[in-house]
């Protein structure tokens, strides 16, 4: 079983190059199958969720054409069955958007219900309701969910609450209905306006995506189109508190600044610099970083994802600070694991405790899921003597060439397949 293994104790320093978004992706890979002409996406990330979803995509017979690493050709005018297998459901949540796609182009729709991390219950309810008021009748039978529809009307759709999942594949569906749809409450997330712009440049009538109503006018069909995904938001925001929590000097290129504003504020707030510039973002860490309180919320909100990253550098920091969950509510499992680094952290239901420490000391501990395990390693690079990340094929879902980004920053982390190639590196290292 793979594993990372490092020594701690180095600030991270120089530049790094950030991909493509991961959640943009996904959307996006599932509405191109929404035409029968050649589609082009690049800037892909070259990470484990994208390549599963291809094969989903060419399981159902599109053609997919590598075009390179980052870049992809599709083509779905073969498409030969309107129902995707479990192997592929259960490895990613995001396939949950072939419903969206599948019931728009074909009207119909059979797609299992997705697994992913387990970071909480994240129902698809939303989903459902949005497709039932464009005139789908939905039905769950055996675990797969089942939508039909002879034809899709426009509707106005009110989501109970804010759901980037829900609104990318109400999106999806409602473009190819008849007349208008109006989603109210809808999410603002940089990659929903991504997943929007796609659309759009396919010939769909989109309109509002970035604010919390979305206007789409349904059109007969959509074409062609070549496309560049936007940079990761998770991917950089990650970069930038390993910089605050090693101490270290970090540059964040091919970034968009104003996705990151959030995760800036915060780092300002316990004592980094941060210097935003064209589309890259410095953060440098302060010798002396301090407390403060962090709330998850819906973008432009702090992102749940971002929150195992930034208790981590918070665990390092002087005082009490305090990290509220609100959006999913197991999603303080690493915090066992961050203790045994010697951390002093109190979770109270949805809500972390964090007395800052002086330093984490190295030890052996889990990946419990994709985001945590990213900050498992950034506490691992910040602890005294050797860290093991176990369980990292999580990690390898969401970040591309982890360890080698990380290497070209000064860190000092190998992944390793073995007992024996986890003693070469200590040996090499001392």
């Amino acid at each position: 079983m793979e594993q990372y293994i490092m020594k701690g104790g180095n600030s991270l320093a120089g530049e790094v190059q950030i991909g493509g978004a991961k959640n943009a992706a996904l959307g996006i890979l599932a509405a191109a199958i929404m035409t029968d002409e050649d589609v082009y996406i690049d800037n892909l990330p070259d990470v484990n969720d994208i390549n599963v979803l291809l094969e989903a995509i060419q399981h159902i017979g599109a053609v997919v054409s590598r075009v390179n690493r980052h870049a992809v050709r599709i083509n779905a005018e073969s498409i030969h069955a309107i129902s995707v297998e479990d192997e592929y459901m259960r490895r990613i949540r995001a396939s949950y958007y072939f419903i969206g796609a599948l019931l728009g182009k074909y009207k119909s729709a059979e797609v299992p219900l997705p697994g992913g991390c387990n970071i909480g219950s994240r129902p698809i309810d939303l989903h459902i309701k949005g497709f039932r008021a464009l005139g789908a009748k939905v039905e769950i039978e055996r675990g797969v969910v089942m939508a039909h529809a002879i034809d899709l009307v426009g509707s106005h759709i009110y989501l109970d609450k804010v759901s980037v999942g829900a609104t990318i594949n109400i999106m999806m569906a409602a473009s190819l209905a008849e007349g208008q749809t109006i989603i109210e409450n809808a999410a603002k997330e940089p990659h929903v306006v991504d997943v929007a712009n796609f659309l759009n440049s396919m010939g769909a009538n989109i309109r509002g995506a970035g604010t919390d109503v979305i206007r789409i006018k349904g059109v007969n069909r959509l074409h062609g189109t070549e496309y560049s995904i936007i940079p990761d938001q998770i991917e950089a925001g990650t970069f930038m508190c390993a910089a605050a929590a090693t101490r270290g000097d970090v540059t964040v290129r091919n970034v968009i600044p104003k996705h990151l504003e959030s995760i800036s504020a915060k780092l300002k707030e316990i004592g980094c610099e941060v210097v935003e510039l064209d589309d890259a973002v410095r953060v440098v860490g302060g010798n002396r970083q301090t407390r403060t309180n962090i709330n998850t919320q819906p973008y432009p909100g702090f992102p749940t994802d971002m929150q195992p990253q930034m208790t981590v550098a918070l665990a390092l920091a002087e005082g009490t600070s305090i990290v509220t969950e609100s959006i999913f509510e197991n999603r303080f499992k690493y915090v066992d694991e961050l203790a045994r680094m010697g951390s002093n952290i109190q979770v109270e239901g949805n809500v972390a405790i964090i007395s800052g420490v002086r330093r984490l000391k190295g030890a052996q501990v889990n990946a419990p899921d994709l985001r945590a395990g990213a900050a498992l390693v950034i506490a691992g690079l910040s602890a005294e003597g050797y860290t093991v990340v176990d369980e990292i094929g999580y990690i390898e879902r969401g970040y591309e060439h982890f360890e080698e980004k990380l290497r070209s920053l000064g860190a000092v982390i190998e992944k390793v397949d073995s007992q024996k190639e986890a003693r070469k590196f200590m040996l090499k290292v001392g």
